[in-house]
């Protein structure tokens, strides 16, 4: 079993501490250095950080996946599109480096809402109950990979996210 499969969570963990690192650092030689982030205490409407830029509030939910994975969607919790600004951010990165992007995003232009998620396909557990049936989730969709734009650059991720600043 390798290292990634085994001590998934504390990947997950570190991919999310590289994606805040390399924000903070654009902020900081490109912009104005005021970029804050927050974390929630509870996983109660599925996103990861809080990131604010100027007056531009962003509720993100990180995914992340091998650069050449053959992971094809994600499963976003439908209450992100109550926030404002709310995102998915999919990370790509090297396996052996750790080295983060191409991106992909999923979300509206800063200052705006995500799209309404209802009408995507209710995802289901990925673990059956004792008959083998594997129930939906109502709370959860699924977005397919061509939902995304592709973001090559987490200068371009930024400018996406926050808007030219």
């Amino acid at each position: 079993m390798s290292k990634h499969t085994e001590k998934s969570s504390a990947r997950e963990k570190l991919i999310e501490h590289l994606f805040v690192g390399d924000l903070l650092k654009h902020s900081w030689l490109r912009v104005d250095g005021n970029l804050e982030i927050s974390q929630p205490e509870v996983d109660y409407a599925g996103y990861d950080l809080i990131a604010e830029q100027g007056s531009v509030i962003r509720h993100i939910q990180l995914k992340a996946s091998f650069l050449g994975g053959k992971t094809s969607r994600q499963k976003v919790h439908l209450r992100l599109s109550d926030k404002p600004s709310g995102c998915v951010v999919w990370v790509y990165f090297d396996r052996e480096t750790l080295a983060l992007g191409p991106f992909l995003f999923y979300g509206g232009r800063p200052g705006l809402p995500l799209a309404d998620l209802s009408s995507k396909k209710v995802a289901r557990h990925t673990k059956g109950n004792k008959d083998g049936l594997k129930a939906e989730r109502p709370n959860i969709r699924v977005l397919n990979k061509g939902d995304f734009l592709a973001v090559d650059s987490i200068e371009e991720l930024y400018e996406r996210l926050f808007g030219s600043t």
